[in-house]
């Protein structure tokens, strides 16, 4: 046994130091189908070099936190109070995002809209797997509620997007409550595998059911928003309402996680059956977690079928699911801040390799799996994580 000891750390050390040539090979591996033998070699080397120079250059990590620790507390308060720079930053962030679309032009506007939309929606997911630790793969199935319940109301009841909102929210918050009652019981894989088939249920739905839903045709003329007779059929005056949204979900949520509620559904999820000996009715609290999540699905998907004008059931696949819980991963589970972050980037990133878009998934794919490898607990994520929010 003893024995046993110096040859399970020299395997591990060398499973370490081989580790940046084997994420290299990987990705010369994935490129090979695209560009051949010879570009896969030449991004073997240089993926090689790259990692094993970032492994290098880390080891003086401890001297640049170092250093950046005695500026901090040394030169930085003697300049600027961190109580000012955090005021600086605000407004500045503040200033940017309100001037956003007098400075861009039609096409950035809309990839905002875009972003935002999902950051509600990945915002809104974050409540059912960040804060409570219920995995949900049928998530886009609240999202596509939302967009033909406002879709249907308008086309068919003429009513507009505000007096149709409660609606679409309401019924969608009772989508997600009906779901989780018979998925109270079950947990990881299995409450998975539940949510995943809600949300194909509700897809073939939308796509056969061609007297309410016209099926794959989808529904189209549906009016935009309007406030004070005004449209906001524009772009620039409809990022200004998401905009809005987004920072009324993030207010709302984060006032809700401070609360009695947002402790009990951490405490669910660090240990559900700690929680109940402690006298948490967790039933209560999933259902809670659910309709609360479901809720700014519907809002957002209320928000999509204004934008588009026009909902049809491709909108609301399984990989829509898929994209919004990597985001949520990304950012770091239970990370208000990381969410937002990690939405950003998924949503920004193709956008910005479109130029090479037979590769952007590639780059998107590789990306995510080398951050699962490096921290798998997200850009934010990690111990305390929910302190920190």
């Amino acid at each position: 046994m003893a024995g046993d000891i110096p040859q399970f750390h020299l395997r591990q050390n060398l499973f370490v130091s081989a580790r940046p040539l084997i994420i290299a090979l990987w990705l010369s591996f994935l490129f090979l189908p695209f560009k051949g033998l010879k570009a896969a070699l030449i991004l073997f080397l240089f993926s090689s070099v790259i990692l094993y120079s970032l492994r290098y250059v880390s080891g003086f990590g401890h001297i640049l936190s170092r250093t950046a620790r005695y500026l901090s507390k040394s030169v930085l308060p003697a300049a600027l109070p961190s109580a000012r720079l955090k005021v600086i930053l605000h407004y500045s962030s503040a200033i940017i995002l309100l001037a956003f679309p007098l400075i861009f032009r039609d096409y950035f506007i809309d990839v905002a809209i875009l972003a935002g939309i999902y950051i509600i929606l990945a915002l809104g997911l974050n409540v059912v797997v960040g804060f409570t630790g219920l995995l949900n793969l049928g998530f886009v199935a609240f999202y596509a509620i939302g967009a033909y319940t406002y879709a249907l109301l308008n086309t068919r009841l003429g009513l507009d997007f505000w007096t149709a909102l409660p609606f679409s929210v309401g019924l969608t918050a009772l989508a997600g409550f009906m779901l989780a009652i018979p998925a109270l019981r079950l947990r990881g894989d299995y409450l998975a595998i539940v949510t995943l088939g809600f949300g194909e249920i509700v897809r073939l739905i939308l796509n056969n059911w061609d007297r309410v839903t016209r099926g794959p045709n989808g529904i189209s003329g549906i009016a935009p928003p309007e406030i004070l007779t005004v449209s906001l059929g524009k772009l620039s005056y409809y990022y200004y309402l998401v905009l809005a949204l987004v920072v009324l979900t993030v207010i709302v949520t984060r006032r809700v996680y401070s609360s009695r509620i947002g402790r009990a559904w951490v405490s669910i999820r660090e240990d559900e059956i700690a929680s109940s000996a402690m006298g948490i009715n967790t039933t209560l609290y999933k259902l809670y977690a659910f309709a609360f999540g479901a809720f700014w699905a519907g809002l957002a998907g209320a928000v999509f079928a204004g934008k588009m004008q026009f909902v049809s059931p491709e909108s609301f696949s399984f990989m829509e699911s898929v994209l919004i819980l990597c985001m949520v991963i990304l950012g770091g589970l239970g990370s208000i801040a990381g969410v937002i972050i990690g939405s950003l980037i998924l949503v920004l990133l193709p956008e910005v390799l479109r130029e090479v878009q037979l590769y952007r998934m590639l780059a998107l794919g590789a990306g995510l799996v080398i951050l699962m490898i490096f921290r798998p607990q997200g850009l934010f994520g990690g111990k305390g994580v929910f302190i920190r929010n």
